[in-house]
């Protein structure tokens, strides 16, 4: 079993917050800008770890004060606090001196929100929530108003009382978030059914009948990171030995500077965040299980590396076998119409052709095992999930496994992406087919907007 820990959540969360920096604010750096959000347990417990890793200041608010508690323990948090003068004292230094900064809010985020907007001067940049919103009334999302233990009461012996403070808390949350979008900061929707829940309570959260005011991260951030390739490849080193973790950590970085030196603008600064993320992982101390790693890399990046580690293995540099695999939450191995496959707009997004065909093209390019699952995230019935894992074992059999495998297992989903009429897609299969003329991939072909407004109106 590949046993990532964290590790998944917090370079997912650390890219997201690096390229919206790049996107909203057109900052390569993010010293003493702050990102707002909510959420520290399970999966929503990376945000503060991987704001420290992106170079900014955070500030997370969580109910539940032994979830904030355990994250201050762990390191993943510089401060917790349940006073929001005490939050607002901490967040103006870290500014003023351009400190990182992690700091834990225990309370609710509602009200955090709602103090950030009574302050005179726009005391955040950048903003988003990671709430359990699709499950928002079985305790994924905690009203304000009442406390943690008065919230779970109400929730077990009057869940229509319960829905209806979730759903007050949600118009308040959307208000406060508005009123400082007004500012200028810039809110994104994480996956999480935050904006979907939001609309049902009434909150006014649409543009018009069918687009919300604001993005998901998919559709606004990621979306075009995956149309260029990048990904979260991943690796578990079965000799259980740190040492050779940190060997390939090393071998994968240079992998990266390598690549970023000679790379296109458009992934260069990709390869750039993970080789700031690779440099950085060993020393955040992330591994909790395996001696395993993540980064995310396009279907170039991944071959070299996996070339590299297969010679590793075949010199005996390290002491058994390294196996490859991959998230979920990549280019081609989901179908998630709420999430990854958000932003392909020509109505496939809908369909699970896509998981399903990686799942049978890496089963026929030999993966070691292959699996096709349901939900990932974001619920059963709402995504359909095709991963693989392929054991390295220093033959030149796994290395030309590997590199036909990850070729597929990449490129399938750029070609899915280059359909809709993604741009970073386009270029990116385009650039694919010039190195490889054996790959021909049918590009679409652009409608002028006026021809089709003729014909329906």
């Amino acid at each position: 079993m590949l046993d990532i820990g964290p590790q998944g959540i917090v370079h997912g969360t650390t890219l997201t917050i690096l390229n919206a920096g790049r996107k909203y604010l057109g900052l390569n750096e993010l010293s003493g800008k702050v990102f707002v959000t909510s959420g520290l347990g399970g999966m929503s417990g990376a945000q503060p770890k991987a704001s420290t890793i992106a170079g900014c200041i955070s500030v997370t608010a969580e109910v539940d004060l032994k979830a904030a508690t355990k994250r201050l323990n762990q390191g993943w948090v510089d401060v917790l606090t349940s006073d929001l003068d005490e939050v607002m004292t901490n967040v103006k230094e870290a500014r003023s001196h351009k400190k990182v900064l992690s700091i834990a809010y225990h309370g609710n985020v509602v009200d955090l929100w709602e103090k950030f907007v009574a302050e005179p001067e726009l005391l955040v940049e950048l903003g988003s929530d990671q709430t359990s919103c699709h499950n928002v009334f079985g305790g994924g999302y905690y009203p304000a108003g009442v406390s943690f233990e008065q919230a779970n009461e109400i929730m077990h012996k009057d869940p229509e009382e319960f829905k209806r403070l979730v759903q007050a808390s949600l118009r308040r949350q959307v208000k406060a978030i508005s009123a400082l979008a007004s500012r200028g900061m810039r809110f994104w929707d994480y996956g999480n059914a935050f904006l979907f829940e939001a609309s049902r309570a009434g909150a006014d959260v649409m543009k018009d009948a069918t687009h919300f005011k604001y993005p998901s991260y998919v559709q606004d951030i990621m979306g075009d990171i995956f149309s260029l390739g990048f990904g979260p490849f991943r690796w578990v080193c079965t000799s259980g030995k740190s040492e050779d973790l940190a060997l390939t950590d090393r071998v994968a970085g240079d992998i990266c500077s390598s690549l970023a030196s000679k790379s296109n603008e458009r992934s260069k600064k990709q390869y750039e965040d993970n080789l700031k993320w690779i440099e950085q992982a060993g020393e955040h101390k992330l591994v909790v299980g395996s001696q395993a790693r993540i980064l995310y890399s396009d279907h170039i990046g991944r071959s070299a590396i996996a070339s590299a580690f297969n010679e590793l293995v075949k010199e005996g540099k390290v002491a058994g076998p390294i196996v490859i695999s991959r998230d979920h939450h990549d280019v081609s191995g989901t179908d998630s119409p709420y999430r990854e496959t958000s932003n392909i707009e020509d109505g496939s997004q809908f369909t699970s052709d896509m998981a399903v065909q990686n799942f049978v093209g890496d089963a026929i390019r030999t993966a070691t095992w292959v699996a096709l699952h349901n939900g990932g995230g974001v619920g059963v019935g709402m995504a359909i999930n095709g991963g693989h894992g392929l054991v390295l074992d220093g033959t030149e059999e796994a290395g030309a496994n590997a590199r036909s495998m990850l070729y597929w297992d990449v490129l399938n989903g750029v070609a899915r992406r280059a359909f809709s009429g993604n741009e970073n897609a386009e270029f990116t299969i385009e650039e694919a087919m010039k190195l490889n003329p054996q790959l021909e991939i049918t590009l679409p072909v652009k409608c002028d907007d006026s021809v089709l407004h003729g014909l329906f109106h």
